[in-house]
């Protein structure tokens, strides 16, 4: 076009774009007769048409006084493109404000920030704890931040940072500043039913990827409410369920009752915790959630330090009030790390690191923990066995010597100066020795694999044959023995001494006037040394050791098959072990023989199930219990139809433990018996009066909730799996069923219960509602007459 046009038309189209409604206007006059096509070339078209106009709209006309004139007339008549309501040309309309926005911020950012951003981030910024609000002239319940502003607010964020998907430092910084009240926001909505779940946590997944990692650490952080980096949710704010499906922001209500305050407080710190561990959930690939992981763990590393550093003002005379409350603060903090520990190893454990570098950090970080604090005091059992498993996954990673490379080497070779320093400054003998043949192994790059290292293999991978340099006997017992040369300190013997003695004073209670299950002549050579490495005092060595006994069993290897008795006896001593993989791995040794030989083993399961060992606390006889209880349900699970001969027996053991003092013991019973009717397929036969009768008592007079919760469970299992047949099975005791149930629906006060209460009313309505009025079918008769 000439220029005389060109600048006519610009003239024009500036003038109109400074009017009320231009921007508007312009772009739909730019736009029209694109409707954004499905193919290819028109998808091509109107993007670039899009990205033309935006263009247009950033650049300041001649025709304007100043820059921050032309921001403050556009800039909120772009913000309104982003909520055009005609679906057609929604999409385009919210590109072009994208595009805009985004080009704005690269080449303005300061008046980008003060005329997009800010109004854009405003309704959220105004309920942040940066946010400085005169709550005190507000009464309680006044609304901040309507229902629809907030959820306007959360699309236009994700329509601009995510879907416009630009990092630059700017974007990232404003979002930050608002990410303490988006992750508030995402935590309510997970915990209630609302569309704002999926965009806050678009929202936060995009910028702990898009972020620096050290930026994304720190976020982190501060959503954890470990430090101040994210400004979050103002404590005198409280979000409430909005009529659409949303939510609002309003002026909470102070609580007067110091303990509802407490209650309230700790309720929403692990609502923010379970919520964190799940968004941390969707960050495993990226590796961001092994590097929090890990920098959880040295948070509690320098939080022990300096809880020990610190004296306590509480018990010391003389100190100050901000000495207590620094002290309050540091207690408040380590709490908070180990409950976030604790969290991420039941959450996102499974597959928490991504390399071998995060590996070697957290490594590190245990073994640091373990020079810097040895396991001593009250928690020295926990602290002793986290030590052992961090060494045996050393161990682990080096029995694949093979699949490493020269560069996993350099970075397992961080990890030598720590095992130095245990080797020579941990108090257990056998610790020290372990740390310095790793030592050996990463210095020789599993060239030079001492037989401790494979038997720790052994210990963390559950498995006899230990990974890398194998024991003469191919077995954790032997991987001790002095007899390999490349055992030094006199630590090996000590060890055997030991293992003799701990083995000779289990004997009576292994096998009672009969020969033990280390005795000569009884066992063969690698069968007793597997026998006495179940007494084992490391838990991974014994866990190793029980698995090995338990694949015999399942192998029906000979040997281990003549003296089944001794093993049942070693696996029902270890299941009172309070390692977890310590006795999760004798109950599978117990399925699996009593699997094997259900005539034999049944019964002496029963009678401890019954009548537990004597001279132990009722604690831990009640704990021993609900194992054995966990037992007689894997067998059942494993017995399949042929459980149908011990149903009497199983029935009768738990509905005694459902009588039981302990109310766990009670809870864990009945619920038992709810699996073990669902495997006999509801045929109960005359055991069906004593079952109701029981349930019924229970669910009526027990004084724990959790069990009268498992009483009413069992009721709705019975409802659920007989269907159409609980008229028939269920004739004699129905009404009494219904009653309870009906009862229960109107006089409990466990919110639970009720709620199972109902689930089973509807399922015997439903049930009722067939029998009575069966559905109409129609049928085709062909008759043929004589």
């Amino acid at each position: 076009a000439p220029a005389w046009l060109r600048r006519l038309c610009g003239q024009l189209l500036s003038e109109r774009l400074l009017r009320p409604g231009g921007v508007q206007a312009v772009v739909r006059g730019v736009l029209e007769g694109t409707d954004g096509g499905a193919g290819a070339e028109a998808a091509a078209l109107d993007w670039r048409k899009c990205d033309a106009v935006g263009k247009i709209l950033a650049a300041c006309p001649q025709q304007c006084l100043s820059l921050e004139d032309y921001y403050r007339q556009v800039c909120p008549q772009i913000l309104d493109l982003l909520h055009i309501q005609d679906k057609v040309a929604a999409r385009q309309f919210q590109r072009v404000a994208t595009t805009t926005l985004l080009t704005m911020a690269r080449e303005q950012p300061q008046l980008a920030e003060r005329h997009l951003l800010q109004p854009l981030l405003a309704p959220l910024r105004r309920c942040s704890e940066a946010a400085e609000l005169a709550l005190e002239d507000l009464t309680a319940g006044a609304m901040l931040v309507p229902e629809a502003e907030l959820g306007s607010c959360v699309e236009d964020i994700l329509k601009v940072y995510v879907v416009g998907n630009d990092s630059s430092s700017l974007l990232l910084g404003s979002l930050q500043s608002v990410l303490g009240v988006v992750f508030s926001l995402y935590s309510f909505a997970k915990q209630n039913v609302s569309y704002l779940r999926s965009p806050c946590q678009d929202i936060l997944l995009w910028f702990l990827e898009k972020a620096e990692r050290e930026q994304s650490l720190a976020v982190l952080e501060g959503l954890a409410r470990l430090s101040s980096h994210v400004p979050t949710l103002h404590p005198q704010c409280q979000l409430r369920v909005g009529s659409e499906g949303g939510a609002a922001i309003v002026v909470g209500e102070t609580i007067s009752d110091e303990d509802e305050a407490l209650y309230q407080k700790i309720s929403l710190e692990q609502c923010h915790v379970e919520s964190l561990v799940e968004l941390l959930s969707h960050c495993q690939k990226s590796g961001l959630a092994g590097d929090f992981f890990i920098h959880c763990l040295k948070e509690l590393t320098q939080v022990a330090a300096e809880d020990e550093a610190a004296p306590n003002p509480a018990v010391e005379p003389g100190g100050s009030l901000l000495e207590l409350e620094q002290y309050q603060a540091r207690q408040g903090r380590k709490l908070l790390v180990l409950q976030l520990v604790a969290a991420l190893c039941e959450g996102v454990s499974d597959t928490v690191f991504t390399d071998i570098v995060q590996v070697q950090e957290f490594l590190a970080a245990v073994l640091h923990r373990a020079c810097a604090h040895p396991a001593q005091g009250p928690g020295a059992a926990a602290e002793a066995q986290t030590l052992a498993m961090a060494m045996g996954l050393v161990a682990a990673v080096l029995g694949g010597a093979a699949q490493l490379k020269s560069s996993d080497f350099v970075v397992l070779k961080r990890l030598v100066p720590l095992l130095e320093e245990l080797s020579r400054t941990y108090p257990e003998p056998l610790t020290q020795e372990l740390a310095s043949d790793l030592c050996i192994a990463i210095c020789t790059h599993g060239a030079c694999s001492p037989g401790t290292v494979g038997a720790a293999a052994d210990g963390v991978l559950g498995r006899g044959a230990g990974v890398g340099a194998q024991s003469p006997a191919g077995v954790p017992g032997t991987a001790l023995s002095p007899s390999s040369p490349q055992h030094r300190h006199g630590s090996p013997s000590a060890h055997r001494d030991r293992s003799k003695e701990q083995s000779t004073c289990r004997e009576p209670r292994a096998s009672g006037a009969s020969a033990t299950p280390c005795a000569n002549g009884l066992a063969p050579a690698g069968l007793q040394e597997l026998l006495v490495s179940a007494y084992d005092p490391q838990p991974p060595s014994r866990a190793a050791a029980l698995r090995r006994l338990a694949s015999m069993v399942t192998q029906r290897d000979p040997e281990a098959l003549g003296i089944q008795e001794k093993l049942l006896q070693v696996f029902l001593e270890n299941v009172q072990h309070e390692d977890a993989f310590v006795y999760l791995s004798a109950i599978q040794g117990i399925a699996l023989l009593s699997s094997e030989y259900p005539e034999r083993i049944l019964p002496v399961l029963l009678a401890q199930y019954e009548c537990p060992a004597q001279g132990t606390e009722d604690t831990m006889a009640a704990v021993t219990r609900m194992k054995l209880g966990e037992v007689l349900m894997r067998v059942t699970r494993a017995l399949g139809d042929m459980v149908f001969q011990h149903r009497e027996p199983l029935i009768g053991a738990f509905l005694r433990g459902a009588r039981d003092p302990d109310s766990a013991l009670r809870a864990s019973s009945l619920s038992n018996l709810g699996e073990l009717c669902q495997h006999l397929g509801f045929q109960l036969g005359s055991i069906i009066q004593e079952v109701t009768c029981c349930v019924t008592a229970i669910a009526r007079t027990d004084p724990e909730a959790e069990v009268r919760r498992a009483a009413v469970h069992v009721v709705v299992v019975l409802l659920r799996g007989l269907s159409e047949k609980v008229t028939e099975v269920l004739q004699d005791v129905l009404r009494d069923l219904y009653r309870l149930l009906k009862h229960v629906a109107t006089a409990e006060r466990d919110a639970a219960t009720v709620l199972h209460a109902q689930l089973a009313l509807e399922e015997l309505d439903a049930a009722m509602r067939r029998v009575l009025f069966p559905s109409q079918t129609l049928e085709k008769k062909i008759v043929v007459l004589p």
